[in-house]
């Protein structure tokens, strides 16, 4: 994560220009990464809404990316959610903001099998 950071980016960008290079650097390691990964929000088995998950790497981690002052609970429970609504065990919430790199690890439902 630094490496997006501190690799020319600087501080001070939009979390947009740090997913990229994220990218740019997931893919010189051969990762699959989605990028902006729809995930949809249901209601009495009725779509009621839509969100959308930054980097989804090896069809296993989510990422999801910050550029903020300070990481909020807000931004822990988004992640949360984003790994219940697919199943998945782990996330990293990367905050690379003014104060330098922060990263958070963040766990969801188990998947229940059968």
């Amino acid at each position: 994560m630094t490496k997006a950071h501190d690799g020319g980016q600087g501080f001070g960008f939009l979390e947009s220009v740090y997913k990229k290079a994220m990218v740019i650097e997931l893919d010189k390691i051969n990762l699959k990464v989605e990028q902006e990964k729809p995930l949809k929000v249901y209601y009495d088995n009725q779509v009621v809404g839509g969100l959308w998950i930054d980097l989804f790497v090896e069809q296993e981690l989510i990422v999801e990316f910050k550029s903020v002052q300070n990481l909020t609970k807000e931004h822990e429970v988004q992640l949360v959610n984003y790994l219940n609504g697919l199943q998945k065990e782990i996330g990293l919430l990367t905050n690379l903001g003014l104060n330098g790199v922060e990263v958070k690890r963040k766990y969801g439902k188990p998947k229940q099998e059968g």
